[in-house]
């Protein structure tokens, strides 16, 4: 099968022909704005209560709320821009200017939001050291003065290292409880290796785990989940594993994590990359069964990925069926690529018999430039016969910090038996 490859000067993004809905912003902030004589109060209590501030919806309902964004501005700032994740048009950017409260530092942004939402934030910042905000290279300097939230404790680490990113979960989002060490759970052991490579070239550094007692154990669940150099060591995938193994939601399984090394090999390897995926199934997996316990049943193997790498999990179980019998694609891509071949794989499951895999898709709601795709895909795979695969659309943008609950959800989703009707 011959797959699309742009040429190097394509956009690697998206096609940007929809716009997301309005932002439900407020003139008004949950908090009371102080008077110059009471700043010092007003941000003392902010640093009390933590940042952004949530209060009630101004409507009166109860599955809604406002939230309050705070930036404490020094005597020469100018504009202060808030991103939270897809909360806003990059190609309208004066819609995310936060507002000044006159003969003050404070600057402030409401939103009025589903009181399910979560996502992750950045500020950027003028202090009044380039361009006027009139000029027209303004808006493109002031995205290189991004900054954290320094009154709010929550953070993650930022793919591609970096400060780590804030952010925020109302009060009535998916919980993360799943992701922290918990001492009742026992550990399982992680490693990394360098797997040597014919498709690719070379070594690819791999991490694996393997769940505490597990060394007499054989044909265990097999986990293939992409980006491992930001799963494992930056969001410490093994806890999950831990607590989710511990609990009996999902059975004892080794994961094997590949490095995505940097952004232009992403973007080479995740395309629907068929070395990358030969590399998955031909070489990664026969290396894990001569080391580790592991099953070779398709139908205990999922493969795993978010953005690029959801587009190519998919890809990959509709390549090697025989290899991975579990798609979780998350945020996948299916927009690729740009120009004519557009939704490629979409068309490709379109004209295909219906293959042993399950599917298991999700989507923020408010990834407006990837849900028409997304939503495609959805109904192909009805179309195509895929009576058993799942989607759904949660309250966020295009985030780890929603990635991290979906990939819980869809690992027991896909690791639990399918029980055949009477």
């Amino acid at each position: 099968m011959n797959t699309p490859v742009p040429p190097q000067d394509a956009p690697q993004r998206p096609p940007r022909t929809a716009r997301p809905n309005p932002l439900s912003r407020l003139a008004e902030p949950v908090c009371a704005l102080p008077d110059p004589e009471g700043v010092e109060e007003f941000w003392a209590g902010a640093a009390r209560s933590g940042t952004p501030l949530v209060g009630p919806d101004p409507l009166g309902t109860d599955d809604h709320v406002a939230v309050t964004f705070l930036w404490r501005g020094a005597p020469g700032t100018r504009a202060v821009q808030v991103l939270p994740n897809k909360l806003g048009d990059p190609r309208a950017p004066e819609g995310n200017l936060m507002e000044h409260v006159p003969d003050s530092d404070v600057w402030h942004w409401t939103l009025r939001l589903r009181n399910d939402w979560r996502g992750t934030y950045d500020f950027y910042v003028d202090e009044g050291d380039g361009p006027a905000p009139e000029a027209a290279d303004h808006w493109q300097w002031l995205r290189t003065r991004r900054r954290h939230d320094p009154l709010n404790h929550r953070s993650l680490p930022r793919r591609w290292g970096g400060d780590p990113v804030s952010y925020a979960e109302l009060p009535a989002a998916p919980s993360a409880r799943d992701w922290l060490p918990r001492p009742d759970a026992a550990r399982g052991e992680v490693s990394v290796h360098e797997v040597p490579s014919e498709r690719l070239g070379g070594n690819r550094r791999v991490w694996t785990y393997r769940p505490a007692g597990a060394h007499g154990a054989t044909e265990l669940p097999v986990l293939v989940l992409l980006d491992g150099e930001h799963w494992q060591p930056h969001l410490g995938l093994a806890h999950l594993l831990d607590n989710l193994i511990a609990d009996g939601r999902i059975p004892p399984l080794v994961a094997l994590l590949p490095d995505s090394v940097d952004v232009a090999t992403r973007w080479t390897d995740l395309a629907c990359g068929q070395d990358f995926v030969a590399f998955l199934g031909d070489e990664l997996l026969p290396w894990a069964a001569a080391r580790l316990p592991v099953t070779d049943d398709p139908a205990r193997t999922v493969v795993a990925g978010q953005s690029l790498g959801g587009l190519t999990a998919a890809y990959a179980g509709l390549v090697a069926p025989g290899r991975f019998g579990n798609v979780l694609a998350q945020s996948g891509s299916f927009w690729w690529p740009d120009g004519p071949e557009a939704e490629w794989l979409t068309a490709r499951i379109a004209e295909s018999p219906r293959l042993p895999v399950r599917f298991w898709l999700s989507f923020g709601e408010q990834e407006w430039v990837a849900l028409p795709a997304a939503r495609r895909m959805r109904d192909t795979l009805a179309s195509a016969g895929y009576e058993d695969a799942s989607y759904r659309e949660f309250n966020g943008g295009h985030d780890y910090l929603c990635w991290r609950t979906e990939l819980a959800d869809g690992l027991v989703g896909l690791l639990t038996p399918v029980t055949a009707s009477p």
